[in-house]
């Protein structure tokens, strides 16, 4: 699994992607947040706070996180590599988790200079230093976890065909139904307790949930469920294929 993962971290990093991911992560949430005028601008907010920069967040990575995972076994199956590597003498499920992983350690790459902002905003408080340190910890700790639900559905979608943009745009379709599908469906429901339900079945209201600071094991089990599913759901496809 290991030769799996450093194979795929080299691979970003050998070509322009894996840097063209992370610039346009950080350029996209530096515009919103510090140059663009409106809501999400950390100065026109009036607020020494993080907030909007989780909000932006979710969406960014819906699109980024399906480009970088299309070519996880779409290409490998257009060139004629996925087949050596299902005879090869390793399981399919250290190459699914392989893949898995180095997908994801690229997304946290990106987050990782984020970090920057959070002492940008601690020096423009009118005390220095007064935020809310359990919001922005559970803020981190939640969108890691929705990065890895996308990871896992962005390679589930990469077995669906060897062309990498139809790869792509199944990713986004199953991110974006994942994260805000089911919040757009309670609202057809008048009943609130109906409403909430459906909601909990979204990624939105558990990431929404440790995001607040409250990090509760129906959030975790949520996001490791999702996770696992979909990698089982790739395992099974890729037992499938032909060899």
């Amino acid at each position: 699994m290991f030769a799996i993962f450093k194979r795929e971290v080299r691979s970003f990093f050998t070509s322009p992607i894996g840097y063209l991911i992370v610039g346009l992560f950080l350029l996209l949430n530096g515009l919103f947040l510090w140059v663009f005028k409106g809501d999400y601008n950390v100065f026109d907010y009036g607020f020494a706070d993080l907030g909007n920069l989780f909000l932006l967040a979710p969406w960014i990575f819906i699109f980024l996180v399906p480009a970088i995972t299309m070519k996880s076994f779409s290409e490998e199956r257009k060139v004629g590599t996925l087949e050596l590597l299902l005879i090869k003498p390793i399981s399919i499920w250290k190459l699914v988790l392989g893949k898995f992983c180095g997908a994801l350690f690229l997304c946290v790459i990106a987050v990782i200079p984020t970090i920057i902002y959070v002492f940008a905003i601690s020096s423009l408080g009118m005390v220095e230093g007064n935020f809310d340190s359990g919001i922005m910890i559970g803020s981190y700790f939640g969108l890691f976890f929705l990065i890895a639900a996308y990871t896992s559905i962005g390679v589930f979608a990469s077995t669906i065909s060897d062309n990498q943009i139809i790869s792509f745009i199944i990713g986004i379709l199953i991110c974006f139904l994942m994260f805000n599908g089911f919040d757009a469906i309670s609202s057809l429901f008048p009943n609130g307790e109906t409403q909430q339900f459906v909601q909990s079945m979204g990624a939105k209201a558990h990431f929404d949930s440790i995001a607040s600071g409250i990090v509760d094991t129906r959030d975790l089990i949520f996001f490791v469920s999702v996770s696992l599913f979909f990698l089982y759901l790739t395992f099974q496809r890729l037992k499938q294929l032909p060899r």
